[in-house]
């Protein structure tokens, strides 16, 4: 059997969010770490290095749910549990909020950098993922429970998990050609 690599072209264009169809299959703290020592090579300002993060799995799954379903409307509460429960592990993504506004845009840059840079290799060993910037990154509440502090800035919650490849193989994907986007100076 001949195993062939993917071009890192190959990954971008295949790589998509993994919304709904998870396994019921555990995602490793350990891979998770191995996967961030090589995305934090993401362009970085001034290698300020702005974000950290907050690995939710296992038995802290639950915990999490009910911290943010505590910052919605109780109408809403059934229907966002749904979503998240059957997601095997978060990361939530913290940056540095640096009052200047030129530190924090670079700041903001590189750490989408960052978790690009993370969708991809984790697309590379099988597991997907989704970006999400759900309400409740916002919320004091949600801070407090998940140990967000003061001066720092969720940038996104990382749905992780590995995933029914049929589901996946269904999405209809396109772009738009940048041609229809540049302009000449």
């Amino acid at each position: 059997m001949i195993v062939t690599a993917k071009s890192l072209e190959e990954v971008i264009k295949e790589r998509t969010s993994v919304k709904t169809g998870y396994l019921d299959k555990e995602v490793s703290k350990e891979l998770v770490l191995s996967l961030l020592e090589s995305a934090v090579w993401a362009p970085t300002h001034g290698v300020r290095e702005p974000w950290r993060y907050i690995f939710v799995s296992g038995d802290r799954r639950e915990a999490f749910i009910e911290a943010v379903l505590s910052c919605r409307d109780k109408s809403q509460r059934e229907t966002v549990r749904r979503s998240l429960e059957d997601v095997p592990a978060f990361l939530i993504v913290v940056m540095n909020a640096d009052p200047r506004q030129k530190f924090w845009e670079e700041d903001f840059a590189a750490t989408a950098c960052m978790l690009q840079n993370f969708q991809l290799l984790a697309w590379e060993k099988e597991l997907g993922t989704v970006w999400r910037t759900p309400i409740h990154i916002h919320d004091p509440r949600f801070h407090e429970a998940v140990g967000v502090k003061s001066g720092e800035k969720v940038v996104g919650v990382l749905s992780m998990g590995y995933f029914d490849k049929e589901i996946v193989e269904r999405k209809v994907r396109r772009r738009t050609n940048p041609a229809e986007k540049m302009s000449t100076f």
